[in-house]
């Protein structure tokens, strides 16, 4: 589906994201509500409005906690929101930042809601290990039996490989429908579009470089809100940066990384690969007219939205079918794109991404019509991207959003697109336009 632009346009009013975390580090004793209320109450401070007057509450998170199953419900609660105001929790996997944004938008525009507070939310450090279902079975059998006898029967049939845990970021990272795990889909894409590991490497060393330029100019600053997080010991300070960025990044540091999914002579490194981050992302949305009534300059007007499928073995390419619909979807030419904001899930899927923009055969098999256009990399991902930040991937979405609307401030221009790659076969793409 995709939306055009209305009289009275959607805007993002205000939002902030905490620092994306790797894995494993600061955020690790973290819970997706905790860190969640805290974007949220950041962005409702920075706005006119209290916390009363938002409608609705919508959370996008891939890995929802188990002891958290509404956790929009929970992070609404937990900033102070009134336990009259409704909140549900949405999931397009890497899309649901960019989902909770959408229904948000159809909320508004429908006359459900006049303000909705959006988050996207993603603690991977807290993804579990779980029981095989082997070892679940002969649990399963001890609590039937009753007697002595009978448990020792019921345990007699334990093996130790029963307690080889199952990974649930694996699982989650692994398709269901192709049976790939989602660096394999961008080796697809590296074979068919001749994505070079150099050349991946080479995309990725300036996704470095370019998020660590953006972090020395303080550019992200006006997005950013400090974070101290769950666990944090009694003297830390507060997390300020997002801290996978490497300043001092080198294509031979790059080149010496081993191939992950394909050994011995696959293009997919750790290094050239999104990274594995915590982090959450808040947006309140609106129509112009409320935001302006409550003198409120908003952050970007939301012209239009569009979502499409795609081979799940072929995920990467994503961005192209659903930019290639929202086009249409709007009236807008490639060459009105300003800025564009394309999740890194890996360079090799970015860099065929490009390819496949610039191809009348994949436009001509795809949607009848004519390629989009040559991508324009000193307008796209110029603060860097996921190989560099991160990709917490129910934030990611939502992340992209605010980014692109403070870059369309920083350059003073006009239109800008964000999109990116849905593991399963999907695509996301949405048009920002600079309120002015």
């Amino acid at each position: 589906e995709a939306k055009g632009m209305s009289p009275d346009a959607i805007v993002l009013a205000t939002g902030v994201r905490t620092p994306l975390v790797r894995a494993g580090g600061v955020y690790a004793r973290e819970d997706a509500a905790h860190l969640g209320a805290a974007v949220l109450r950041e962005a409702l401070a920075r706005s006119p409005w209290r916390p009363a007057e938002v409608d609705e509450v919508i959370a996008g998170c891939v890995g929802v906690p188990h002891d958290q199953a509404n956790v929009a419900r929970v992070l609404s609660v937990r900033a102070g929101l009134p336990h009259a105001t409704p909140a549900r929790t949405v999931q397009r996997n890497c899309a649901s930042g960019m989902e909770a944004v959408d229904c948000a938008a159809m909320a508004v525009e429908t006359g459900r809601a006049r303000l909705v507070a959006c988050v996207g939310v993603e603690v991977m450090s807290r993804y579990p290990l779980t029981f095989n279902a082997a070892y679940t079975q002969l649990m399963e059998r001890l609590a039937r039996a009753k007697s002595p006898l009978a448990k020792a029967r019921a345990m007699a049939g334990f093996r130790p490989a029963m307690l080889v845990p199952q990974v649930a970021l694996v699982e989650g990272l692994t398709d269901p429908l192709s049976g790939l795990i989602m660096g394999k889909t961008a080796e697809i894409l590296a074979r068919e579009w001749s994505i070079t590991r150099a050349e991946a490497d080479q995309y990725a060393l300036r996704s470095h470089q370019r998020a660590a330029s953006a972090q020395a100019s303080g550019r992200f600053a006006a997005e950013l809100v400090p974070h101290l997080p769950c666990g944090a010991a009694a003297d830390a300070g507060a997390v300020v940066h997002d801290d996978a960025v490497r300043a001092n990044q080198s294509i031979d540091a790059l080149a010496k990384l081993p191939p992950y999914f394909e050994k011995p002579d696959g293009r997919v490194t750790v290094g050239n690969s999104c990274g594995i981050t915590d982090g959450a992302c808040a947006l309140l949305v609106c129509r112009e007219s409320t935001a302006r009534a409550a003198g409120l300059q908003p952050l970007a007007r939301l012209t239009g939205r569009a979502w499409a499928g795609c081979d799940p073995a072929r995920m990467g390419l994503g961005p192209v079918v659903a930019t290639a619909r929202l086009l249409r979807a709007t009236g807008r030419a490639w060459s009105d794109i300003d800025v564009v904001e394309l999740n890194e899930a890996f360079a090799a899927q970015v860099l065929a991404c490009e390819k496949a923009f610039d191809s009348d055969l994949y436009a001509a098999e795809h949607w009848g019509g004519q390629r989009i256009g040559t991508l324009d990399w000193n307008k796209t991902n110029a603060n860097g991207g996921a190989i560099a930040l991160g990709h917490p991937v129910g934030c990611t979405g939502a992340r992209l959003l605010l980014t692109a609307a403070h870059e369309l401030q920083q350059r003073g221009a006009q239109h800008a697109l964000a999109t990116l790659c849905i593991g399963g076969g999907q695509g996301g793409a949405f048009l920002l336009e600079r309120a002015v």
